[in-house]
């Protein structure tokens, strides 16, 4: 009963946080086509957050219908003059006079309605980019001097270093910046401690401690295996399928070996030791050469045996952080839906629904910022993918305005028709091919 209880709640919660990132992105979607068709003199008649029996709704004073409906999957706005929330097929105008015909979507200067498609998208953008720029300004950037944060619970018995410390070499060794910090402690495996030489306030005094590479989990993947069998940050690997590991990077190479067998971690935790049974997930990653490889991984990433101090990060440098990791997105999609394409790499890499409910119940589960995060991450696949030049996506309505732009004329009624089930076909095939992939792979 505690097995049932427990699981139906995890998928509460995962639907709870999918339905609410999925509702704040679809807002910010339709919000875009809104707020910029009405700018363009396009009056909207209804915005809707879901689709089916209305739950809640109120008119303004401008004539738009808000509304909140049952199916909470999605979102639309219909404006004046629209056969259904589509906007490609007017509806019956007859009745209209001119100057109210101006006002609908069919009847709006190119411009106009080329802006106001265009709008939903960038919306979307500009949402990845301001929650990218205020995480950055508020988890800051370590410190360019290796300087202790907070340290984490560790099995170390002895003084060793304390929060505020500032690293200025490792076994005699100076450590100027993370980058020698790294390089230095790299050359010193071998040793299972380290003599520090630490700046404590007015005084330098030498001390020891852990070597940093020691196997710490820094972070756990979403949708891993790991997170599955509730390894936590600050856990420390102790021996994986028997064999001890020493340094992190010694983990990996166990993992491959296992060829997705089981891997047993021994794992110690704020004082307390225990064992864990995971089973590797095949993933594909960056092989750091331009391609892509894959490999047996359990989902963690390595982190130090304490946390590294940050400092405040100003507005123009979270904005530029936020770009960077904007374009990183880009080019990373592109790649990746490239090798798919071409077979070098698996199409498991997609999610449908059901993974992408899973990955915002896990990033809920690992925190605010994470939830964050992924909400970021989210909203830029969603603006990219309304980008494609398929029917039915605003990217498909582009298209459309850039033959009207060139002929002088717009499409056909029966061309519309025709292409318009063509994208809605190729939609759904796409919609129910990620959700065979949520079903079949692990």
């Amino acid at each position: 009963m505690d097995t049932i209880v427990a699981a139906l709640g995890g998928t509460v919660w995962t639907v709870l946080f999918f339905v609410l990132a999925l509702s704040v992105i679809v807002f910010v979607h339709e919000y875009g086509h809104y707020i910029v068709g009405r700018w363009s003199g396009i009056h909207s008649e209804v915005f809707s957050i879901g689709f089916g029996p209305v739950l809640f709704s109120r008119t303004d004073k401008r004539g738009t219908r808000w509304q909140v409906a049952a199916i909470p999957f999605g979102g639309y706005v219909k404006f004046l003059g629209d056969a259904d929330a589509s906007s490609v097929r007017p509806g019956d105008v007859s009745g209209l006079s001119a100057d109210e015909r101006r006002h609908t979507m069919a009847g709006a200067p190119l411009w106009a309605r080329t802006a106001t498609v265009a709008a939903g998208p960038v919306f979307n953008f500009i949402l990845t980019f301001a929650l990218l720029t205020g995480l950055a300004l508020v988890l800051g950037a370590p410190r360019d001097e290796p300087t202790v944060g907070a340290m984490r619970a560790f099995p170390f018995e002895g003084p060793s270093l304390q929060e505020g410390d500032v690293i200025r070499a490792v076994e005699g060794q100076a450590t100027p910046d993370w980058e020698t910090f790294g390089t230095v402690t790299d050359g010193l495996k071998g040793k299972a401690t380290l003599a520090y030489t630490v700046g404590r306030g007015t005084d330098e005094l030498v001390v020891e401690g852990p070597h940093p590479l020691a196997p710490v989990v820094g972070e756990v993947q979403i949708r891993s295996a790991a997170m599955d069998a509730g390894i936590q940050e600050g856990d420390v690997i102790l021996k994986a399928d028997g064999k001890d590991v020493r340094y992190f990077d010694e983990l990996p190479e166990i993992v491959a070996a296992s060829k997705g067998q089981p891997v047993t971690l021994t794992v110690w935790r704020a004082g307390k030791t225990f064992e864990l049974s995971l089973t590797p997930r095949i993933r594909t990653v960056d092989d750091g050469q331009g391609g892509f490889t894959e490999r047996y991984l359990l989902g963690l990433y390595s982190g130090l045996f304490f946390e590294p101090a940050t400092r405040s990060v100003g507005p123009l440098e979270a904005a530029s952080n936020a770009a960077q990791s904007m374009w990183l997105m880009t080019t990373t999609t592109f790649s990746g839906l490239s090798h798919m394409i071409q077979g070098a790499i698996s199409s498991c890499n997609l999610s449908g629904a059901i993974g992408m409910a899973e990955t915002a119940g896990d990033a809920a589960r690992n925190g605010v910022e994470s939830f964050i995060g992924m909400l970021a991450i989210l909203s830029f696949g969603v603006g990219l993918l309304n980008l494609f030049p398929i029917p039915v996506l605003d990217g498909g309505h582009l298209v459309f305005y850039a033959y009207e732009a060139v002929v002088r004329r717009q499409p056909s009624e029966r061309a519309l028709r025709v292409l318009m089930s063509v994208g809605l076909t190729l939609v759904l095939s796409i919609m129910i091919f990620g959700l065979s992939r949520d079903l079949l792979c692990q």
